[in-house]
């Protein structure tokens, strides 16, 4: 299974691309494009520091890393093959595999994307400081595993209503824009605004990996304990969804859709 399933990671990676580097340089591009539109933005708007003392781009890579980790693993999973898909006919294979296999790959080009950034910042414009890197990396993990459980639910249910998930997904994706809360500190949020963010476990981990990184900011209003049991019970729920599905599902239904 472990073999089988290195080799769907690897199939996985090369989907987009024939060429990995190629396809790992595209997914580089688009953090990069993100972190400058927002770097700009931020200059316009008169904003040149850091709502935390500390490096202003390094506050907005902790939140575009897990941003774009989380609702890439969203995708990833969501869109991994089903048990209608021909490779499905291949005995060896299974559902498992290839969900798997989606995540896993998605976590290794995000994680050499992480890195590969990280190091040219480094090497380029000044020394990178993260107070904890162990944590920071942990809150990397812990966007990836909610992310993969949201997917993995929109996966599940997806055989069922496929019109009705790929709006929800795509409303989902980008509402975290905005309610990841990756552009501003948890900690300075009024009460009564408090809510309107606090449901998201990807608030949650941002909030906690700038913890991780920065020296001076200490979250006081948000936990990853919460972003880690909303993931697993979002994994049970998907799992149990997949595995009914799995029973009742039918090629004939897209036919039909």
């Amino acid at each position: 299974m472990a073999e089988l399933v290195f080799h769907s990671v690897a199939r996985s990676v090369r989907s987009k691309h024939n060429n990995a580097f190629i396809a790992l340089g595209q997914n580089m591009l688009q953090v990069l494009v993100m972190v400058a539109a927002f770097y700009f933005m931020f200059q316009l708007f008169g904003i040149r520091t850091a709502p935390l003392r500390g490096d202003f781009v390094l506050f907005l890579l902790t939140g575009i890393f897990l941003f774009m980790t989380h609702v890439k693993a969203v995708a990833a999973v969501m869109g991994a093959e089903g048990p209608t898909s021909p490779m499905m006919l291949h005995a060896p294979m299974n559902t498992i595999i290839s969900i798997s296999a989606s995540a896993l790959g998605i976590l290794y080009v995000n994680i050499l994307t992480v890195l590969l950034i990280l190091f040219g910042y480094h090497a380029v414009f000044g020394a990178v400081e993260i107070q904890n890197p162990a944590g920071a990396f942990g809150m990397l993990l812990l966007a990836w595993f909610t992310g993969c459980a949201v997917g993995l639910l929109f996966m599940s249910i997806k055989p069922w209503f496929p019109t009705t998930v790929g709006i929800m997904s795509t409303v989902y994706r980008r509402a975290q824009m905005i309610a990841s809360g990756k552009m501003f500190i948890a900690n300075t949020i009024p009460a009564s605004m408090l809510a309107v963010f606090d449901w998201n476990p990807l608030f949650h981990i941002i909030d906690q990996s700038r913890g991780f990184a920065f020296r001076n900011y200490s979250p006081h209003v948000t936990s990853w304990h919460y972003a880690l049991g909303v993931g697993v019970v979002l994994i049970m729920l998907g799992l149990m969804g997949e595995f009914y599905t799995r029973r009742h599902v039918s090629a004939s239904w897209y036919a039909k859709r």
